[in-house]
């Protein structure tokens, strides 16, 4: 049976994930990542749960031998980040790594903005269930209203604006996974 580092690593790749990606998921260092993938270090209990909640699994599933895939998830299944400016960005289907498609539900605050993303390949789809958002693509500023939805290849810089006053909710499926 592999180490606890090594099921980790497996985990992260299975769901393309840099170590990278999953420091900042789980506001450790890449170093840290990198010792425990090699297991030159052991996490703290509490350190293993947040890994494995950004990984889409748990502690049981974690050291479970069955391997079958998990089809509905739960509230408990999702992993939410909160960035400083109170945009909120939950992964619905937290195993979706894996799968060439992310689903996330971006929250975002009454004249904020999420992160801009730098260009990448693949394809972003969204629908706006509440609010009245701004598309920032690169130069080009395209609005949406709540019921819309929008399509685009991210070839260039790109980030969402809530241009209203009032909460604004999307969901927001990127292909590949780039969250």
């Amino acid at each position: 049976m592999a180490g606890i580092g090594e099921k980790i690593r497996l985990l992260r790749l299975q769901r393309g994930l840099t170590q990278e990606e999953l420091a900042a998921r789980t506001e450790l260092s890449k170093g840290f990542i990198s010792q425990l993938e090699r297991d030159i270090t052991s996490p703290s209990i509490a350190t293993l749960m947040d890994i494995l909640e950004a990984l889409g699994t748990d502690v049981a599933r974690f050291f479970s031998e069955d391997t079958d895939d998990t089809v509905v998830f739960s509230d408990k299944d999702m992993f939410v980040k909160e960035a400083e400016n109170g945009v909120e960005i939950k992964w619905l289907v937290t195993s979706a790594q894996k799968n060439a498609l992310e689903p996330i539900l971006v929250t975002i605050p009454p004249h904020e903005q999420t992160a801009t993303d730098e260009p990448h390949e693949g394809e972003e789809f969204g629908y706006v269930l509440s609010g009245s958002i701004e598309l920032i693509l690169g130069g080009r500023k395209v609005r949406a209203h709540k019921g819309d939805s929008f399509c685009f290849r991210p070839t260039t810089d790109h980030a969402i604006r809530n241009t209203g006053s009032h909460e604004a909710r999307v969901l927001w499926v990127s292909t590949p996974p780039s969250f």
